[in-house]
């Protein structure tokens, strides 16, 4: 009589099933990746929730005092990672100052109070005080 051989099949988690359908390990890392930052997004986000609302009594959680900064620069910097950018304040893109800008920024600065702007266009350039060293070379 043959013996019929058994395999035992074991119930796979879902990283073993998610190893089983995807075989690129690079992929397989994004996508954990992915899970864990989206933990880590609606874990920061609840937090952050639970901070600014109150909760109703008969839920016998005590109020909790915290502050939210930690948490908030969690949820921004996740969310930068999912491409996702805030703005602050109304039409806000946050490009930064072009040329156009630092050049009016000047021109009014300049108006307003006496000052002098030096603008260096080319580097190294170095600033001492002080007598010269002995290999400087001085002629006046």
């Amino acid at each position: 009589m043959p013996q019929e051989v058994k395999k035992e099949e074991t119930k796979k988690g879902p990283i073993g099933k998610l190893k089983d359908k995807i075989e690129d390990a690079d992929e397989q890392i994004a996508i954990l990746s992915t899970f864990v930052r989206l933990g880590i997004l609606v874990w920061s986000g609840s937090i952050l929730t639970l901070a600014y609302i109150k909760l109703p009594p008969s839920f016998g959680i005590p109020e909790q005092k915290l502050d939210p900064t930690f948490i908030a620069s969690v949820f921004t910097g996740v969310l930068a990672t999912f491409g996702v950018q805030t703005a602050k304040g109304k039409g806000a893109s946050g490009g930064g100052l072009t040329r156009l800008d630092v050049e009016k920024i000047i021109e009014k600065a300049a108006q307003t109070a006496p000052s002098q702007t030096i603008k260096i266009e080319q580097a190294p350039v170095q600033f001492t005080q002080g007598p010269p060293k002995s290999d400087d070379k001085y002629e006046m």
